[in-house]
């Protein structure tokens, strides 16, 4: 049950700007072994599945459940909802940088970091009008849909509103959400598990064998999206709705921050007690 109400909470963070639900795997201590998971499904295939199930059905529940309320929230309050997640997201980058220096960091990584976010910048914000808005999708962009669906929830630190939308994806893709479009979501769901199963495969490699500059690079992506949560509508001024827009910041941030806490010390404490119990 645990596991299912983070899964949906991955969920809600896979369709929300500038709310990663990879990094929230991260927050939530389940990122690696989903990976693993989800790489090796077949090698341990029970088991696998007995991990992922309560995961990815939270997940699934958290998208269907929250695409309404965020297409609602987005065309209606687009500036105070904006700010509440980039609140989160912000309060998401001190474990965010903690894991990417677990396995040990130097110098060189601070370098790393800063030309994956110079990357990102340059492709994420400074090429924002590269590809046409998709409308009608034909059945293999609905596929290759899934694909950049299932990338931005594998790869931590790639924001699906932000890439969905440099690839002209994101309307439709929160809009056969919010109106569940078989149309484009039948052919979507091959995308999801096909891509899925290479991608994980392919990261848990890289995780595996080097860990901290794989995660210096999804890092640094990660930091080059932030600009992007916010966009035109969210200017400031001396306003009600300005003022409700900060205050949500300082909520999200607090949540976001509040969890990688809690996770944390429930990590502490279950490493203390199986050096009790042996």
């Amino acid at each position: 049950m645990k596991n299912f109400l983070k899964g949906i909470i991955v969920g809600f963070g896979g369709i929300s700007p500038g709310l990663s639900g990879s990094v929230l795997l991260i927050i939530f201590g389940l990122y690696q072994k989903t990976l693993h998971a989800i790489g090796t499904l077949f090698t341990n295939f029970r088991n696998n599945v007995k991990f992922l199930i309560p995961i990815v059905s939270g997940m699934l529940i958290g998208v269907l459940a929250f695409s309404k309320v965020l297409d609602y929230l987005l065309n209606n309050h687009e500036m105070p909802t904006r700010f509440c997640f980039l609140g989160l997201i912000l309060g998401t980058i001190p474990i965010f940088y903690k894991e990417a220096k677990k396995e040990g960091f130097s110098l060189k990584y601070y370098f790393v970091i800063a030309a994956a976010a110079a990357v990102g910048a340059w492709m994420f914000t400074v090429n924002t009008e590269n590809f046409e808005q998709i409308v009608n999708p034909s059945v293999p962009q609905s596929v290759f849909l899934g694909v950049a669906v299932v990338a931005t929830a594998i790869v931590p630190g790639l924001d699906p509103a932000v890439v969905l939308s440099s690839l002209g994806y994101y309307e439709v893709y929160i809009s056969s959400l919010a109106d569940f479009d078989v149309s484009v979501l039948a052919p979507m769901v091959i995308g999801v598990a096909g891509g899925g199963m290479v991608i994980s495969y392919l990261m848990s490699k890289l995780f595996s064998r080097y860990y901290t500059a794989t995660f210096s690079i999804v890092f640094g992506l990660f930091l080059s999206m932030i600009p992007n949560i916010l966009n035109e509508t969210c200017v400031l001024a001396f306003n009600v709705q300005s003022a409700v827009a900060i205050v949500l910041m300082i909520i999200g941030f607090a949540v976001s921050f509040y969890l990688g806490v809690i996770e944390d010390k429930g990590a502490i404490k279950n490493k203390l007690k199986n050096r009790k119990d042996y």
